[in-house]
């Protein structure tokens, strides 16, 4: 489906644009707990600490942040639990990363290929017959890894936020969600252009299974997650709860009088996203993740160059296998953003580790077409 949130298509022109930004909204809610921080060296305590102030606020609830690498650390956490309570925010809570998920899809497929299990330049028509129509050229797996197939989006349950929450305990099966982009036929002809979608990593999760004979989640996890460390990380299915530790997701929804009402929106079943965006994760982990990845202890070298390499000759182009390239201040990033209702959250890291940012935003609009003025606010001071 076509993600409504492209936080990472955006972000360059955002750490710009955010830099003439007006004033942020009235706080929405009383006042908050101190932010929580520790500064160690490198990063720009004082600036991260201003980045954080004034949670809860009308933008987001509260805010995770880790920022690290080889220049030094910094921990940082602040706003609430839940707003009934007023509890400060567990900075160690699980939360719905999104999109992020992405990262240990691609870098799955990428096991499997050194493996010699997949082979990126065959077509997914080999590896799942009938799943694409006839209508369809042949889509290359590294297609469907840096978006350039041309399938395009599949159907969910609507696009108005009323609509998904009506159905939000609801299932929705990858399959399902398939089977409706393919009846749109291909958006353009393989290779020929780029188009971030969920469609691809909901069709590489089917992939998955089919190669390994497992179910995605399990797969990831032996491939990906346990390698990393990621103790904290798991895939719900259509568990609606986030189990452990976490804190509650809010999202803001006009009233017909004007006012403004939070509703929660934590408990939410997000099986139509899977393998493109169903994960739960910490800060602590997805920092474990790009360290280990980066450092070459999950995907060997020949394979993690996928996930630094954007296509060439395609006009545009800024994604790669589960990553997309950014420049910012004459240094070049990789980051996965992601976001569902209630949780907004991002993996930025500099090719040699040098610096990398985590964070876990609970927007109140993390849907929204723009990026959440906290996220904003947290990439500025963390890559400063």
């Amino acid at each position: 489906m076509r993600p409504r949130h492209r936080t990472t298509a955006v972000l360059t022109t955002s750490l710009v644009l955010a830099l003439a930004a007006g004033p942020l909204a009235a706080p929405a809610f009383a006042a908050s707990p101190a932010a929580v921080a520790r500064q160690a060296s490198g990063p720009d305590a004082v600036a991260l600490r201003a980045a954080l102030a004034g949670l809860p606020d009308a933008d987001a609830t509260a805010a995770l942040v880790r920022v690290g690498g080889t220049d030094g650390i910094w921990r940082g956490s602040a706003g609430v639990h839940d707003l009934a309570s007023g509890a400060a925010a567990d900075p160690d809570a699980r939360f719905r990363a999104g999109s992020t998920t992405k990262i240990v899809t691609a870098t799955t497929v990428l096991r499997l290929a050194a493996q010699r299990k997949v082979d990126l330049d065959t077509p997914v028509q080999h590896y799942l017959p009938g799943l694409l129509s006839k209508a369809f050229e042949p889509v290359s797996v590294r297609q469907l890894l840096n978006h350039t197939s041309g399938i395009q989006a599949g159907d969910g349950f609507g696009d108005a936020f009323a609509d998904q929450y009506a159905h939000r305990f609801d299932t929705l099966t990858p399959k399902e969600v398939v089977a409706s982009a393919v009846a749109k036929g291909p958006e353009f002809r393989p290779g020929e252009r780029q188009d971030y979608l969920n469609i691809n990593y909901t069709i590489l999760g089917l992939l998955i299974e089919k190669v390994t004979g497992h179910s995605y989640a399990s797969a990831a996890t032996r491939l990906v997650l346990r390698p990393a460390g990621m103790r904290d990380t798991y895939f719900p299915g259509a568990d609606p709860r986030i189990r452990g530790p976490h804190n509650h997701g809010y999202q803001a929804v006009q009233q017909a009088d004007g006012t403004t009402e939070f509703v929660d929106v934590t408990d939410w079943n997000q099986s139509d996203r899977r393998a493109a965006g169903d994960m739960i994760s910490t800060t602590a982990d997805l920092e474990r993740l790009i360290t280990a990845l980066f450092r070459g202890r999950i995907v060997p070298g020949p394979q993690l160059k996928e996930m630094f390499t954007v296509p060439a000759g395609i006009e545009g182009a800024t994604y790669s296998a589960g990553l997309q390239r950014f420049e910012y201040d004459g240094q070049v990033y990789w980051l996965k953003s992601g976001a569902r209702y209630g949780y907004s959250a991002a993996v930025v890291a500099t090719r040699d580790l040098s610096r990398t940012l985590v964070y876990s935003v609970g927007a109140t609009d993390a849907k929204g077409e723009s990026m959440n003025p906290v996220a904003q606010r947290i990439v500025l001071a963390a890559l400063k």
